[in-house]
């Protein structure tokens, strides 16, 4: 793929005349497996993927802030700490100026900038492209005006401004990946503690990402009403996130509870279940037992969170079918549409390729479209 760098410098002289101080990058990532635990305060299992967001910045002499995207016309600008309330008008930029405004309720300085953006991650399709923005302009705010917050703390401030400012109640996940993943590895977090752990990607497995053609959902009321449903049932036990609920006391109360919220539940138990044992796998070389795991949780986003799509569904078993208990496939992301992973044996990629392009728009009449990543590094300023 195109390196964007060159790019977004070209787009910054253009812009504003003269040429940047520096450029930062941000990865996109997708998530192995952990789907809709992070929010529940459970474990996740994603990698940083070499798609990235770059921003060229110029620093300024005053709480200005003016930014030029190149996929969307117009200069956007605001004074820190004066960022107004979201609108949905300015679209990319609310995710910048959440990530001031953030800072800014937490009394922390900062110097403006000039910046351009620019970047290669697939949008609308799960694959984190609002966070890879949000940690490359945290990680550039954080360097120019010499804060020397930690990625962590970055991913925390970019979180909250997304809860708070554009008013999507994501967990920490996508932020904590794009700052602090390793290449060569995926990333087993805890969100109740924040806790990460470097898990290596074996040798022998190919990390595909397939797009449907069906865009992901974004701020919707499906996910606003699962998320809701979680909250209730974890309510339901004196608890405040379903982490600590075990499988065996959800289904003792089975009769008690609302079924499709007990349904909603016991994905989130299961799939945090899975994802421990999926981290295991993986360290073992166990593809097997990965692609059993993977295949019992996409099963359960279909069956029990309810957030497949025919589609998607026949996506993940044409490869299936291809791969076996040689790699694993699900549905990643929010739902309703965006992408599969795969991860399958090297000599499979090419298979797996064939059959996504010939056999997926006769069964749907839709369109996919196919990337070959490698887990990456996080946030970087680019020398």
């Amino acid at each position: 793929m195109s390196n964007p760098a060159p790019s977004v410098t070209k787009l910054f002289v253009k812009t504003f005349g003269t040429k940047p101080d520096a450029l930062y990058q941000a990865p996109g990532r997708v998530n192995l497996i952990g789907e809709h635990t992070d929010y529940n305060e459970g474990l996740v299992l994603p990698a940083a993927i070499n798609f990235h967001t770059i921003i060229a910045v110029k620093r300024r002499d005053d709480d200005k802030f003016r930014a030029v995207s190149a996929a969307f016309p117009g200069i956007f600008e605001w004074h820190y700490g004066d960022e107004g309330s979201m609108s949905e008008d300015e679209g990319w930029v609310s995710y910048l100026k959440g990530f001031t405004s953030a800072m800014a309720q937490s009394g922390l300085p900062a110097r403006g900038l000039d910046l351009a953006v620019i970047g290669n991650v697939p949008a609308n399709a799960g694959l984190a492209s609002s966070a890879s923005l949000e940690i490359a302009f945290g990680t550039a705010i954080n360097d120019t005006s010499q804060l020397h917050l930690s990625p962590l703390a970055i991913a925390q401030l970019a979180q909250r401004g997304e809860n708070h400012y554009v008013g999507y109640g994501c967990g920490i996940m996508d932020q904590i990946t794009c700052a602090m993943a390793e290449a060569g590895a995926a990333l087993l977090i805890d969100c109740l503690d924040l806790d990460c752990e470097s898990v290596p990607f074996p040798d022998d497995l190919s990390l595909l990402i397939i797009n449907s053609g069906l865009p992901s959902i974004a701020h919707s009321t499906e996910f606003g009403e699962r998320r809701l449903q979680c909250e209730q049932v974890a309510g339901h036990f004196g608890l405040d996130t379903l982490r600590h609920l075990s499988l065996r006391a959800l289904q003792s109360a089975e009769d008690e509870l609302d079924p499709v919220a007990f349904r909603r539940a016991r994905h989130v138990i299961s799939e945090n279940q899975r994802t421990q044992s999926a981290c295991r796998a993986l360290e073992q070389g166990d593809i097997a037992r990965l692609s059993k795991l993977m295949a019992e949780s996409h099963r359960s986003m279909r069956d029990d969170f309810e957030i497949s799509h025919p589609a998607i569904d026949t996506l993940v078993e044409l490869i299936a079918e291809v791969v076996g208990e040689r790699g694993g496939v699900r549905m990643t992301g929010k739902g309703f549409g965006g992408c599969v992973i795969a991860l399958v044996e090297h000599e499979l990629t090419d298979k797996v390729i064939a059959a996504v392009e010939q056999q997926y728009p006769a069964k749907t009449e839709l369109e996919a479209s196919v990337y070959l990543c490698s887990p990456s590094d996080g946030a970087s300023r680019l020398d």
